[in-house]
């Protein structure tokens, strides 16, 4: 019986590998068969590898509500290459990498997924602009950078967007996205589905009031942990604040008066002995050397 069970077991695992991709390529040589004699200058060998390509392609489906962590970053990865893809430049200055990498690595040795492989990369915009999308990608803009006036407030920054990431902010977004707009099945969606809803939501997502406290209060918790003053993060959101209408970080982040009242009051309630990142000289003149 057992014998009989294993049997009927790898079958199925044979049907599902061989069997599905080679019907995709007999339904698509059929279609090539039934055109001109012309038109059916084509390589069979390339209709069927294409049909094998193709079956595992339509079965990979995500769910989100138990996504773990290697799909995570898988998803994240393609959303990198189509943001690139997109236009967002990505600048090649490796001490200006390896400057906003060192303070990234200090965050995540004190947040709340420190097993998540982050990956920090600096864009060359002079846009005041930061965000994050799956998988620990975490990008922030030259503009941004020049506009800090110390590392403290350019941490603070970093640590709000991995704030994102570890409550897992976007994916819910994209969960709430996919149902409102009918795409959603009950199996769940397709990877490329995921990962095209992901980028609009990335650069243009509307921030929920939630989320913006809740991404400021792990934010905060891991900028106190790595020893970066509290201060850091008022003082940056302060400055954007006064601005007015300039800055587009802030045209997604709601509430920002209020964000910087709750955070005050958070460090009230931890105030920490934490004071690195304030020397705004050695700062700005590392942010020159890099940025232009």
């Amino acid at each position: 019986m057992n014998n009989w069970k294993s049997y009927l077991t790898n079958y199925r695992l044979w049907r599902r590998r061989w069997f599905y991709p080679l019907i995709s390529a007999v339904v698509a040589l059929s279609l090539c068969l039934s055109t001109p004699l012309q038109a059916r200058a084509i390589d069979i060998w390339q209709i069927i590898r294409k049909g094998a390509e193709i079956a595992p392609q339509v079965s990979q489906i995500i769910q989100l509500s138990n996504l773990s962590m290697s799909d995570e970053v898988g998803i994240g990865k393609q959303m990198n290459q189509e943001l690139l893809g997109d236009g967002v430049r990505i600048n090649r200055n490796t001490e200006i990498n390896r400057y906003v990498e060192q303070i990234g690595r200090r965050l995540v040795a004190n947040s709340s997924r420190p097993n998540l492989p982050y990956t920090f990369q600096v864009v060359d915009d002079d846009a005041v602009n930061a965000f994050a999308t799956l998988g620990g990608f975490v990008y922030v803009n030259t503009g941004l950078m020049k506009t800090a006036d110390n590392e403290a407030e350019l941490a603070s920054v970093l640590a709000h967007e991995m704030g994102h990431i570890e409550g897992k902010h976007l994916i819910e977004q994209i969960r709430q996205k996919s149902i409102a707009s009918g795409v959603a099945t009950v199996t769940g969606l397709n990877r490329n589905q995921v990962v095209g809803i992901g980028v609009d939501l990335a650069l243009n997502r509307p921030r929920s009031r939630q989320d913006e406290f809740d991404a400021d209060k792990r934010g905060l918790t891991a900028l106190t942990r790595s020893g970066y003053a509290q201060s850091g993060m008022v003082s940056f959101m302060t400055k954007l604040l006064s601005k007015g209408s300039g800055p587009s970080f802030l045209s997604t982040h709601p509430a920002t008066g209020d964000r910087i009242k709750a955070l005050k009051n958070q460090i009230k309630a931890k105030p920490s002995n934490g004071g690195y990142g304030l020397d705004n000289t050695a700062y700005q003149a590392n942010v020159r050397r890099f940025v232009q």
